[in-house]
């Protein structure tokens, strides 16, 4: 699994230090995780968000976002976000607010 170290320590203080977060490497991508629910993720090909079923409508009208597609088949309420995206802090910040929203209304794990 390849990933950028920049990319990852941007994603760092996007998220800022909350009690409960945690990085783990699944889904080809070294993952933050907040309560043991996975908020977002750097891969070498850009971002992975977990914004919600209800919030991917709106995720994906952000400028070079799209559903997380995996072995074929699409990832309900996650997006990917394309190295411009990633690069955009703007776009960054409103995924990363996504996804913190929906992962705050889960139980932990």
């Amino acid at each position: 699994m390849s990933y950028d170290e920049g990319l990852a320590e941007t994603l760092r203080d996007d998220i800022g230090p909350l009690p409960g977060l945690t990085e783990k490497r699944m889904f080809g991508a070294l993952c933050f995780l907040l309560d043991g629910n996975m908020i977002c993720g750097v891969r070498a090909e850009g971002g992975l968000y977990r914004v919600g079923k209800e919030a991917q409508e709106a995720a994906t009208a952000l400028e070079d976002v799209g559903p997380a597609i995996m072995g074929g088949r699409r990832m309900g309420g996650y997006v990917e976000a394309a190295p411009e995206a990633m690069a955009d802090d703007t776009t960054r910040a409103r995924l990363t607010a996504l996804a913190l929203e929906f992962v705050r209304s889960l139980p932990p794990k």
